[in-house]
């Protein structure tokens, strides 16, 4: 792999609608001159987060069809050796999947080979605390703890700085052995906060857990515009099952403009969107034991009618 300087690696973890694209996105805008490189995998083969990644920087690289803890290690491998060999990045840039367990992404980057030419610096993981202060349940859920105990880092996500109940979340996370925590006052770790410093790892590290059998998933798109009232009531209805909805929109309402939908649990936004896109492209992840596919394929499907 040609390139005698070793790049530094950032691996972006957390439980789905943490915020890890946001955050990746607020990192690309304090890049200050570095050339980065960013591999965002979604689950699914519409990748959203990709897409809203690719205004920020020219190299941007979606692995699709599965997570790349797991299914997708080979396709990772060989996109780090593309990105190696056709530019020279300063950083690398890696978002896991939501459903992701980090331990399976770490092994792989342990690539003998890879790893002389890029070496993972530092994993951090987002931890919403809207979420796990609203949903005491999550501190016990196995993804989301892989996750946070796989990282080196933690960055809090979607803070209200002074929020008396942020000190809890930080001794519970030290318990967890979890330290530094960034964002206790709403802020976000830099850049220089992330490498310079790799963590020592050993290459044997366990494989991951496989996850997807505990998530589904429903990928929809129509070529056109649809109702802004019935996608709404769509949504309203699903909404009970859904962990995590988001898409690009167009709206019979706003015709010529496309709309970013998000939505995680409970909470919804819809926004403009920075690109033009056609049409609508939706992913919708629940659990698997509650969220029937081929039932909301049906609503989504009747939203062509008009």
């Amino acid at each position: 792999m040609p390139g005698q300087v070793t790049v530094p690696v950032v691996l972006v973890t957390g439980f789905l609608g943490a915020g890890k694209t946001t955050f990746i996105n607020d990192l690309l805008a304090r890049a200050d001159g570095r050339k980065i490189a960013s591999i965002v995998n979604d689950f699914g083969s519409i990748n959203i987060d990709a897409a809203l990644l690719e205004s920020r920087t020219d190299e941007v690289i979606g692995l699709r069809n599965g997570c790349i803890c797991c299914s997708l290690q080979g396709d990772l491998l060989r996109t780090m050796k593309t990105v190696l060999g056709k530019s020279a990045p300063d950083l690398i840039v890696i978002e896991a999947s939501g459903i992701a367990d980090p331990a399976g992404v770490v092994q792989g980057l342990m690539d003998p080979v890879l790893f002389r030419a890029a070496a993972l610096d530092s994993v951090i993981c987002l931890v919403d605390v809207e979420d796990v202060l609203g949903d005491p349940a999550r501190w016990n859920d196995p993804l989301w703890q892989a996750q946070v105990r796989g990282s080196d880092l933690i960055q809090l996500s979607k803070v209200t700085p002074g929020d008396a109940r942020l000190s809890e979340v930080e001794t519970r996370l030290a318990a967890m052995g979890r330290k530094p925590v960034f964002g206790l006052d709403g802020s976000a770790a830099e850049i220089g906060d992330l490498i310079g410093a790799t963590v020592t790892r050993q290459s044997g590290a366990p494989s991951a857990r496989t996850t997807q059998s505990r998530f589904a998933t429903v990928e929809w798109t129509c070529p056109g515009a649809v109702s802004l009232p019935r996608f709404q009531g769509v949504i309203q209805t699903l909404a009970p099952k859904l962990l995590r909805a988001k898409g690009f929109l167009t709206l019979r309402e706003k015709p010529g403009q496309t709309l970013l939908f998000q939505m995680v649990g409970r909470r919804a936004s819809l926004v403009p969107a920075t690109q033009d896109l056609p049409g609508c492209s939706l992913v919708l992840i629940g659990e698997a034991e509650g969220f029937e596919p081929n039932a909301a394929l049906r609503l989504l499907d009747a939203l062509r009618a008009g």
